[in-house]
């Protein structure tokens, strides 16, 4: 029987195949039922495709599309294009879903007009599916949305946030030339801050997993910088007012966050270099923000650090997803 759906969920996916099956079974666990699942193949060269057939064809709230690669955000823009739906929910193919993620957001966007993102806490797992202990409250450090996003994205990920399809209709899509860990998200929520006539709202209950995965292939932090830089600079010439008496402290989280991301794919001089950074822009965040005090903690205690995290997520290098 067709179900009208409430909600288009869009799972990007590129050689995922070890992953993907959790993640639309996930789906298939939701407590809400009236979805649809939109599986956008982005050019996979293993067989991703063919763990997909079969959520398909027993159940036909799921979808395949297939497209050449074009990266993350043309897979996600490639999905939304096709939904049929009000409210899109982003699945990244290699996380999960508790049962209650699509009701819980759904109940709170439609009741609540001015909302227009709504997301939760979340958990890391390991590539094995084991939690990790890194949690994500997503609670914003500022008041603003737009300062607390150009200071931290705290939506977390990309698997995390449930917003209104006319969003993406106003501010166009995700930025395809973007390439990079998050900043294609943190762009994303950026342009729909700046309009201000939308709401965040957190739910403060941990309703998603993301994993963090292994891989031969550390970051690439300089890419990420360049991407983020870019982020931060389009929001600056949307916003010059607001934006203009904070934006060295938004630099300096952004190289609080590229030193944690050096620490983890274990460069430690590039990770100095990045504090040392941190500190030049705007040294206060280190004793207001506990995060950023740990991370220049780890930096300046760099071996135990690689020790928590090898012990954490694996002895193999990081990559971006």
């Amino acid at each position: 029987m067709m179900i009208t759906p409430k909600v288009s969920v869009v799972v990007p996916a590129y050689n995922v195949r070890s992953y993907i099956k959790d993640a639309l079974t996930s789906l298939e666990r939701q407590s809400l039922q009236e979805f649809e699942v939109l599986v956008v193949d982005d050019g996979s060269t293993d067989d991703t495709a063919e763990i997909v057939k079969p959520f398909c064809q027993r159940d036909c709230r799921f979808q395949l599309l297939q497209k050449q690669n074009g990266g993350l955000s043309s897979a996600r823009n490639y999905g939304v294009r096709h939904a049929r739906t009000d409210y899109i929910a982003l699945l990244d193919a290699d996380d999960v879903y508790k049962p209650d993620k699509l009701a819980t957001h759904i109940a709170l966007l439609d009741s609540i007009s001015e909302v227009g993102v709504v997301y939760s806490a979340s958990r890391a797992i390991r590539e094995d599916g084991h939690p990790t202990f890194i949690y994500l409250s997503g609670q914003p450090i500022a008041s603003d949305p737009l300062i607390a996003l150009l200071y931290k994205n705290f939506i977390g990920h990309g698997s995390n946030a449930v917003f209104r399809r006319c969003l993406f209709d106003q501010v166009g899509g995700f930025n395809e030339m973007l390439r990079g860990r998050g900043c294609e998200d943190l762009d994303f929520w950026l342009r729909i801050a700046s309009m201000q006539h939308w709401n965040f709202y957190r739910l403060p209950q941990t309703l998603c997993y993301y994993r963090v995965r292994r891989a031969g292939v550390s970051f690439d932090v300089r890419q990420m910088q360049l991407c983020y830089e870019h982020a931060i600079e389009n929001a600056y010439r949307r916003s010059p007012e607001r934006l203009k008496p904070v934006l060295s402290t938004a630099y300096a989280y952004m190289y609080r966050y590229l030193a944690r991301l050096s620490i983890t794919s274990g460069d430690t001089a590039q990770a100095c270099d990045f504090i040392d950074r941190a500190l030049a822009c705007d040294r206060s965040i280190f004793y207001r923000d506990p995060r950023s005090l740990l991370t220049l903690v780890s930096v300046r205690l760099a071996p135990l650090a690689k020790f928590v995290i090898k012990q954490t997520l694996g002895t193999a290098k990081l990559t971006a997803k």
